[in-house]
């Protein structure tokens, strides 16, 4: 529960890091940015533990979509960085657990109940209150993309179920990451924009971050309780409120907080539920 907390922190904070490179940069150099720098840390540690050999006996053609995939996801999600609140774009975000719960029934095969699809469509209507469709909420381009990234992380974590049976987690994590480097770093470059001085750092910090957010909840998924750990993701709201009142001066208003504990709590009776479907298939 402690690395699952300290990798909350730490992704929320990478997070502020790309909100802050997204006022200078396009989308995907974003993008690019952050499969780059993390890349290096991320190589050294699947060297170290389990050597260049186990990178190339992959599913290639998994890789390659969880790739597409991951560009979407994080172009997206900067996108949308540049004009939302990280408070607001992770409200918005937390809607993707519900949508791999949705997903793992048409592409898994998985059973979900009359009670579970209930939970969906009550995290559903909460993204609706946080993106106020007829008021002057942000159901913008910003609020849509951030939706676009959260479908993306739910079909590659549908994915990483799938490619997980026979390819190793540092295989998994490095072809991400450089693939995304590739992808969007081709995509960036007709509009690549130099280089700040001042914003090394930043990049250096995401590097960082990214490489040791993914480190801690991989450790944390394999040594603990899968129902115990998940609930703990939603901290980052916190983080994200912490960060938007620190960095930028603006806190969430009454709608959107409304909206985050509608989805917050569907999520988590989501987490329950699956939980007691577990144990009665495995008694």
């Amino acid at each position: 529960m402690v690395l699952m907390l300290v990798s909350v922190a730490l992704f929320s904070l990478m997070d502020a890091g790309l909100k802050t490179l997204s006022a200078h940069y396009p989308p995907f150099q974003v993008a690019a940015l952050r499969g780059l720098s993390s890349l290096p840390l991320v190589l050294a540690w699947a060297l170290w533990t389990a050597g260049a050999a186990s990178l190339l006996r992959v599913r290639w053609p998994l890789h390659l979509l969880r790739g597409v995939l991951g560009i979407v996801m994080m172009a997206s999600f900067v996108f949308a960085l540049k004009t939302l609140p990280l408070s607001t774009a992770y409200s918005i975000f937390f809607v993707a657990p519900l949508l791999i719960t949705a997903l793992s029934v048409p592409i898994l095969g998985e059973r979900v109940g009359p009670r579970r699809w209930t939970a969906i469509g009550i995290g559903l209507i909460g993204v609706l209150v946080v993106l106020r469709p007829t008021g002057e909420g942000v159901l913008s381009m910003a609020g849509l993309a951030v939706l676009v990234a959260a479908v993306g992380y739910a079909v590659s974590a549908i994915t990483v179920r799938v490619i997980a049976r026979t390819d190793s987690t540092q295989a998994i994590t490095f072809w991400l990451l450089a693939l995304m480097a590739l992808g969007a770093g081709a995509l960036a470059l007709p509009n690549w924009v130099p280089l700040r001085a001042q914003d090394l750092w930043i990049i250096g910090g995401i590097g960082i971050a990214g490489a040791l957010g993914q480190y801690t909840i991989t450790e944390a998924f394999r040594l603990g309780e899968a129902s115990l750990i998940a609930p703990l993701e939603y901290t980052a709201l916190v983080w994200g409120v912490l960060l938007d009142l620190t960095l930028w001066g603006v806190l969430p208003d009454s709608v959107t907080w409304l909206g985050a504990a509608i989805i917050i709590a569907s999520g988590l009776y989501l987490i329950r539920r699956e939980k007691v479907h577990a144990e009665a298939e495995h008694p």
